[in-house]
């Protein structure tokens, strides 16, 4: 029987901002946008999307006279990339021993 994937975090966006926020205290916007293949607006949504679920945290600041956006993973947002990331998992192995 195959596990039900988390909906928030079966997004390629949502998903990438999470593997790299798993294996960094934290990440700014702008490295964020740097590794991740889309657009401002699409990573702030997404972005959005995963604080308003409390798997993100977010501090907005300045930086001399720009603003920073830092993101860090919640321990909630740990907890539910593991559990997908197992699932995922799960969904090869049964692959695997039905062939």
């Amino acid at each position: 029987m195959f596990k039900e994937l988390d909906p928030l975090l079966h997004s390629q966006v949502r998903l990438a901002i999470m593997s790299i926020l798993i294996g960094v205290k934290n990440a700014g916007f702008a490295y964020l946008l740097e590794h991740i293949n889309t657009t401002k607006g699409n990573l702030s949504f997404q972005i959005s999307k995963l604080k308003e679920a409390g798997y993100i945290e977010v501090t907005k600041s300045f930086k001399g006279n720009y603003p920073l956006t830092t993101c860090q993973i919640s321990d909630k947002g740990v907890d539910a990339y593991e559990k997908y990331v197992n699932a995922i998992d799960e969904y090869f192995k049964q692959y695997k021993n039905d062939n």
